[in-house]
């Protein structure tokens, strides 16, 4: 066995592990930005991991080059959709205040209903 089969074999099941608490994460907890967070963060560094794993048995350098793009592309896109995901959200009133330490959002919400004229109704 060598070090590059003792590597991938480390890193696959970690990552395997990390997608399996995501998902568990993802069914237990009870709030949307809660289950926003489990869905991205460990999923990412699962499909980091399990890229890494794959890496080390490739026969080339540069198609592992390939594995280290698709992974910047989940760094760059994921963070993206979590907190557009939940603006979105709190901005359609899903999320409640109980839930939230600090509301650094509210002031902007409030400011851009009144600019629209709808009460925060949105289209109709």
């Amino acid at each position: 066995m060598t070090a590059a089969d003792i590597a991938t074999a480390v890193l696959l099941p970690l990552g395997a592990a990390f997608a399996f608490v995501g998902t568990v994460g993802l069914v237990r907890f009870p709030t949307l930005l809660g289950r926003v967070h489990a869905a991205t963060k460990p999923d990412t560094v699962a499909l980091v991991l399990i890229l890494a794993g794959t890496a080390f048995q490739l026969p080339d350098i540069r198609v592992a080059a390939w594995l280290g793009l698709a992974a910047l592309f989940q760094f760059l896109t994921v963070p993206v959709l979590a907190q557009t995901l939940g603006r979105v959200a709190y901005s359609r009133g899903e999320i409640s205040a109980e839930h939230l330490i600090a509301d650094e959002l509210a002031d902007a919400v409030e400011r851009s209903r009144q600019g629209r004229g709808d009460g925060g109704r949105g289209p109709e």
